[in-house]
């Protein structure tokens, strides 16, 4: 419970927006509601005498054209810069005035949409518009992996950071947390055997290795992962990152699956970076001793950005005075 489209957008608009809700009572009717007066009415009503598995839902009248024409027209010419229509089906299919007023809410406004995932020519149409992100509540993140880079000596920090004390908990648990959930396949790749017992207490894959170069942890971890559609490359040191900015890049890199991905602060790049499938060959055949970095210089081009507000999330903990920093942050934000 609590994580339907209604919810998504009650959390996403908690005020609420002007717009069209829908909704059924199964094997009765459809109903639709103008959000701004609360009116509603009937649109729809189930036809018992359609035979076989058809839809069996029918228009009723033209109620759908000559209350949501009017309702959707109100939005348009509304102050809101937002609308939310909650959702779009199999009924609107037949009606083209009422398509064409969608049209024009998408030209004009910037729409919180539900539409349903059926293979209809009009929600094809609106999920592949180019300037629609699409969030497929289902599947939301796709195939997508995660390699958690935990490799490094510490040389500046004078031992094995990932395990330093960070709000009663060791470091690298930070980012494990802020990655739970998202991924179809996700491992650690150390050199540290307490980093990989840890994550083995959490069910968390792990390889350990003794080899030396940066190089050789993209490989490993990438080998590790398999076959997915894309893979994010996440620092273990990065304590401040955040479950929202990982998922965001996820979600980025679902709409937008060719470029690559990384976060940015105040003009400056940083980690997690996310690549796509056509990366790999290159990210497994790395010059010794370099990483990802390596790859999205490269292909600049190819390089995309999210935008992230707290320049603190892109912060290693590179020596013990960074990382006291980095609690310090914490502490002010109640993260800790």
């Amino acid at each position: 419970m609590g994580r339907g489209k209604t919810t998504l957008l009650s959390r996403l608009f908690p005020g609420g927006l002007p717009g069209i809700t829908t909704w059924a009572e199964p094997y009765k009717a459809v109903f639709m509601k103008d959000n701004r007066t609360g009116e509603a009415v009937q649109i729809a009503a189930y036809d018992h005498s359609i035979q076989g598995t058809k839809l069996k839902m029918v228009l009723t009248d033209d109620r759908l054209c000559s209350f949501g024409i009017p309702a959707l027209r109100r939005c348009i010419q509304s102050e809101s810069d937002w609308v939310s229509i909650d959702e779009v089906g199999f009924l609107e299919e037949t009606c083209e005035p009422y398509k064409e007023v969608i049209r024009d809410l998408f030209d004009h406004k910037r729409v919180a949409a539900v539409i349903r995932k059926q293979d209809l020519p009009f929600l094809k149409e609106l999920r592949e518009r180019p300037d629609v992100f699409l969030i497929d509540l289902d599947q939301p993140f796709g195939n997508s992996g995660c390699v958690i880079m935990a490799s490094g000596l510490g040389n500046r920090f004078g031992g094995n950071k990932l395990m330093a004390d960070f709000g009663g908990r060791p470091m690298i648990a930070r980012i494990l947390d802020a990655t739970d959930g998202l991924f179809a396949k996700r491992v650690v790749v150390t050199r540290h055997e307490s980093v990989a017992d840890l994550c083995r207490e959490n069910g968390i894959p792990a390889v350990l290795h003794s080899l030396p170069y940066r190089s050789d942890t993209v490989r490993l971890g990438l080998e590790a992962i398999g076959d997915v559609d894309r893979c994010m490359f996440c620092p273990g040191d990065q304590p401040l990152i955040q479950k929202d900015t990982v998922a965001s890049l996820l979600l980025c890199g679902v709409n937008a699956p060719e470029p690559m991905w990384r976060p940015c602060s105040d003009d400056a790049p940083g980690s997690p970076v996310l690549f796509p499938r056509w990366t790999f060959p290159e990210l497994l055949s790395l010059p010794e001793g370099k990483g990802g970095g390596f790859v999205a210089k490269k292909y600049r081009d190819r390089l995309d950005i999210l935008h992230v507000a707290d320049p603190w999330e892109l912060v290693d903990a590179d020596t013990p005075e960074t990382l006291e920093l980095l609690k310090r942050q914490a502490t002010q934000r109640s993260m800790v």
